[in-house]
């Protein structure tokens, strides 16, 4: 029996020992991981060189017609025959409604036979003015009083002939206003009246125009360019857009026209680009995405966003001198995917941390850096 319990102990010892060992093995570990320095990870830096940054602003735009005007009538009158339609496509100059007004064709012929009595008037005065000066160069045969009288009586009926003159060429001209012609060419896009509806320049039948005609030939690109982007536009700048109907096609276009102030509501300047519509695929009134490109200045600094620490304080960029961390107070520019422009106090051939965060303090040692090309 003695000799079984001597027995087991033994196996016992023999299989706690290795057990009992492992843990003194583990914990000597322990105290020697302790006792070791722990070093610290390389912060990544980079050269700080000038590079100029190319990416592209997106905004919104609206396509308007080049010219378009509202027709209406001039005088009071009633609509005699429409020659166009929505829809239609007309010329500079084409008749497009007439109306009529028979009191002014009855002034009209009251006018030109006035006119035509002055003008009788007026010759005979003239032919009686004519003779008495003839006559007149035989001494004693008229007096000048004679002669004057009749130059006088010459002159006011020669007055008389140009204001009847001019008071039928007003009635004619008035009458003209009744033949309602294109300006300029285009497509009439709205008709508000039908034949024998009464129209006038006053009152009713003048709260609509007759006809609503628009250039779509050629069309407006119109932007309101934030104050931030005014630099990148000048005139003849090039820019590209996309409509919604037609979401996998491109335009291009060419700034014509800058408004050369900000809206003092917008705080943007209006921009206008000149769009040839020959095919009339685009539409006035569509709203467009517009690309503008934001080329920035060769001498500026492009440097990596992660390197940019926007903390409480402000934004700022983490240089390195004399292996201390130094924060510089910078404003950033454009942006592309993954670099952005920035402004401040820093130089080509400064040192900058290239993922930069507030575990690294202003003024704190970085002993062990690496540097890393861009």
């Amino acid at each position: 029996m003695k000799n079984i319990r001597h027995i087991a102990l033994t196996v016992l010892v023999a299989a706690t020992a290795p057990v009992l060992q492992n843990c003194g093995s583990s914990k000597a570990e322990e105290e020697e991981n302790k006792k070791a320095p722990v070093e610290a990870a390389a912060v990544e830096t980079f050269t700080l060189q000038k590079h100029s940054l190319a990416s592209s602003l997106q905004i919104p735009g609206e396509l308007i017609a080049f010219q378009q005007v509202d027709l209406y009538a001039k005088v009071s009158s009633f609509v005699k025959k429409l020659h166009a339609d929505v829809g239609t496509e007309v010329q500079q100059g084409q008749l497009l409604a007439s109306m009529e007004a028979p009191e002014l064709t009855s002034q009209l012929i009251g006018s030109e036979s006035r006119l035509k009595s002055q003008e009788a008037i007026y010759q005979a005065s003239k032919a009686n003015y004519e003779r008495l000066l003839e006559t007149s160069k035989t001494p004693g045969t008229v007096s000048q009083n004679d002669l004057d009288v009749a130059l006088a009586k010459r002159n006011s009926d020669l007055a008389q002939l140009d204001a009847a003159r001019s008071t039928s060429k007003e009635i004619t001209d008035t009458r003209n206003y009744l033949e309602i012609r294109a300006p300029f060419s285009g497509v009439i896009t709205a008709r508000n009246v039908s034949a024998g509806a009464y129209v006038g320049p006053s009152g009713k039948g003048s709260e609509f125009p007759l006809f609503t005609l628009v250039e779509q030939r050629k069309l407006r690109l119109v932007v309101s360019v934030p104050e931030a982007y005014t630099s990148y536009l000048k005139n003849k700048s090039e820019v590209t857009f996309k409509v919604k109907s037609l979401p996998n096609q491109s335009f291009p276009a060419k700034v014509s026209r800058l408004a050369g102030a900000l809206d003092t509501r917008l705080r943007s300047q209006r921009t206008e680009m000149d769009v040839v519509n020959s095919d009339r695929k685009l539409l006035p009134g569509m709203i467009a995405e517009v690309s503008i490109p934001l080329t920035g200045d060769v001498n500026s600094y492009a440097i990596p966003k992660s390197a940019v620490l926007n903390s409480t304080q402000g934004t700022y960029v983490i240089k390195v001198v004399d292996q201390k961390a130094v924060w510089v107070p910078i404003k950033t520019g454009t942006s592309s995917d993954d670099k952005t422009e920035i402004f401040g106090d820093i130089k080509e051939g400064d040192t900058i941390v290239k993922i930069a965060n507030e575990e690294i303090r202003d003024n704190a040692e970085v002993k062990h850096t690496k540097q890393v090309s861009l």
